[in-house]
């Protein structure tokens, strides 16, 4: 009997790359169920599904909804920003369980962030997501930068190392893919790049002796991917971000470092990309560069979106500008830990956390992170004034953060007010009256009208307690001065007990 071999048709080919094409998206979506579309992409080929707070009800919610995907296809990536502390997607309106990266290096116990990283991983796992964007490797020795802040382990490039890796290690033997970002590092820039594209103006000394550090051991540790950066190296490449830049992805990421895992780009609707070549260029680019992965739908989320990116990726094949061949490449390393997150979810196997672990072990963190100057009686009629910056976009304003609820919840009658920027000193002491005023920033050293109101209020009231929830940079003031290294609820909780004396 003759076996006629399958012969590969133009249509087989065009149907193949529209599914490499759709491969390689990380799209967002509205809402708490997956969409009648959303749920048609997977099923033409759509490999990754990226989570926002906004499609986060509840745990049960959010296991329904990876249930959802995961009847189309099994073994669908469903990608989370949940780095834990002041980025929380979990526990986006009532803030996070889990200090974050900066608390964690205040601390310095690997053993401790390998168990928070795990514990986190856990209830990721045991909700269905398998592929988180974090941790942040970024070393923030700039301490201007309006972006990274806590987000980091710290300025000191190997601390910073060393906590990337056991994070890496604890997140991934829950079962979930770590993606270590924001490759080359987004720690020495003064511009969010959200907003703009930012500019890293130093040496390739540097860079090696500083930034690459950490994504060094994150490699060595295991990581499954990395997140590319939208930020302009000119050591590195003087003319196009690392998230489009073959040199940076290819040349230094695979080549240099050796990394063979899947390469992410950070938001393509980002301003910094969005603003100058545009999503679909911007795409086709980064592809081009080495990417494998294009993570879109924090704030562009529908059909069309997709359905764009897939049109231009297939069109820049068809046209040259993109090697078939690398959209092929790029599709296999998403596929390849697709299948691994698939193997990886029945090793690891949530089930109750160890003991001793969960559900203390955020808290437990959280009070060894905290820092105490000065001295004072435990405060009993408290006025808390919280004096709110404007949040950056990764960090998001409809997180709740701060001390008022947690110390409520240990001094009933608590007050409480919040004071954006253009409050006085005046108006915070009007609205106490005689209760003793706690004065929570964010990052006082990047915002002189906070110190301004600061000074005010000690001069005034010496008895006042100050709450550092940022990089604690500023000058230590008050007669308690309490730095919390994060301002998650656990922070939050851990400085109200310090000031009642708990």
């Amino acid at each position: 009997m003759t076996v006629l071999a399958h012969r590969v048709t133009e249509s087989d080919a065009n149907d193949q790359l529209t599914r490499d094409a759709l491969a390689v998206l990380q799209p967002g979506f509205e809402g708490t169920t997956a969409p009648a579309w959303l749920l048609r992409q997977v099923g033409e080929g759509l490999t990754a599904v990226g989570l926002f707070g906004r499609n986060i009800a509840s745990p049960e919610q959010l296991a329904a909804l990876t249930a959802q995907l995961r009847a189309e296809r099994d073994d669908v990536l469903v990608a989370i920003d949940e780095e834990g502390g002041d980025v929380t997607r979990l526990e986006v309106r009532g803030g996070s369980s889990f200090p974050g990266n900066l608390a964690l290096g205040a601390v310095d116990d690997t053993a401790l962030t390998r168990d928070v990283a795990r514990e986190l991983g856990r209830r990721l796992a045991e909700c269905g997501v398998n592929l988180n964007w974090a941790p942040s490797a970024d070393v923030n020795s700039n301490p201007d930068n309006p972006v990274i802040g806590v987000r980091s382990f710290g300025a000191d490039t190997h601390l910073a190392a060393r906590h990337t890796a056991a994070y890496v290690e604890g997140l991934q033997a829950a079962g979930v893919a770590a993606c270590t970002k924001h490759f080359p590092g987004h720690g020495d820039t003064n511009v969010d790049s959200h907003h703009a594209l930012p500019r890293i103006d130093v040496d390739l000394d540097t860079l090696v002796a500083r930034e690459l550090v950490p994504f060094r051991a994150a490699i060595a540790a295991g990581t499954k991917a990395v997140m590319s950066a939208h930020i302009l190296v000119p050591a590195l490449d003087p003319t196009r971000p690392a998230t489009l830049s073959p040199q940076i992805l290819t040349g230094l990421l695979r080549k240099e470092l050796g990394y063979e895992g899947l390469i992410v780009t950070d938001g393509m609707e980002m301003n910094a990309i969005a603003g100058t070549y545009g999503i679909e260029r911007g795409s086709v680019l980064a592809i081009a560069a080495g990417a494998d992965a294009i993570c879109v739908g924090g704030g562009l989320a529908d059909e069309a979106t997709v359905l764009r990116l897939r049109d231009a990726l297939v069109a820049a094949v068809r046209e040259g500008a993109l090697a078939q061949e690398r959209l092929a490449d790029a599709a296999a390393r998403v596929r390849a830990l697709a299948a691994w997150t698939r193997q990886a979810r029945a090793a690891a196997a949530p089930g109750a956390p160890k003991e001793g672990s969960a559900p203390g072990i955020g808290l437990a963190a959280a009070r060894r992170a905290v820092v105490v100057s000065g001295a004072a009686a435990p405060v009993t009629t408290p006025y808390v004034a919280t004096l709110a910056p404007v949040a950056n976009i990764a960090v998001g304003d409809e997180t709740p953060w701060g001390v008022a609820a947690e110390l409520a919840a240990l001094v009933p009658g608590t007050g409480s007010g919040v004071f954006p920027e253009g409050a006085s000193a005046a108006d915070i002491l009007a609205a106490a009256g005689e209760r003793t005023v706690v004065a929570v920033v964010r990052d006082a050293h990047r915002h002189p009208w906070m110190v301004q109101a600061l000074d005010a209020l000690v001069a005034a009231r010496p008895d006042t307690v100050v709450v550092e929830m940022g990089v604690p940079r500023a000058e230590p003031r008050g007669a308690l001065y309490i730095a919390t290294h994060g301002a998650s609820r656990v922070c939050g909780r851990a400085a109200a007990e310090v000031i009642v004396g708990a």
